[in-house]
């Protein structure tokens, strides 16, 4: 897929891990089940940088920093286990992450204090939406139903989203991860 920008103009860039198969499909077909129409535009991931607007010019350094920082990250497993809700502050219901929160963290603080900063409106907490903004009825199923869940993968690259204000994230560009840097 080709992504048109604007030369001029804000974007709406998000970055994220995404969920390998079987598993991306499966969560994201549980997330549309549950009622959450726009999850079939919302690849399974993990979030490193959420929806922040930047410029296209900025963007073009952003992918630039990118390519530095997949260059010296190392890929890492990652083991996704059980269920996790950020309730009552907020009507989310999660995966949990049991292993690779740390070479999350370490990736997400590179990827957002890069060119295109931002402060973050909760501290992170690397996992994998389930549900958001659904009824309770439905937020307590998608708890129940995946908390039993385990899958474990080698996160080796991550992603570059845009939309365009219509909450369809297409790709942009993916990175692998081929350094020796881990987290701690």
């Amino acid at each position: 897929m080709i992504v048109t920008l604007q030369p001029h103009g804000p974007v709406t860039v998000g970055i994220a891990l995404p969920v390998p198969e079987p598993w991306g499909s499966m969560i994201q077909q549980a997330r549309i089940d549950y009622g959450e129409a726009r999850a079939q535009h919302i690849p399974t991931h993990v979030t490193l940088l959420p929806p922040t607007e930047t410029t296209a010019e900025r963007l073009e350094e952003l992918l630039t920093y990118l390519q530095d920082v997949a260059q010296r990250m190392a890929p890492f497993l990652m083991v996704l286990r059980g269920t996790g809700t950020f309730r009552p502050v907020s009507d989310v219901v999660y995966v949990q992450i049991a292993r690779g929160v740390s070479s999350c963290e370490q990736l997400e603080r590179a990827v957002r204090n890069g060119p295109v900063w931002r402060d973050l409106d909760f501290p992170y907490h690397p996992h994998v939406t389930l549900a958001h903004d659904l009824p309770s009825a439905v937020l307590d199923r998608a708890f129940a139903e995946f908390a039993d869940l385990v899958a474990e993968f080698e996160a080796g690259e991550f992603a570059v989203y845009v939309h365009h204000g219509d909450e369809v994230w297409r790709p942009l560009v993916t990175y692998e991860l081929t350094g020796d840097q881990v987290g701690v």
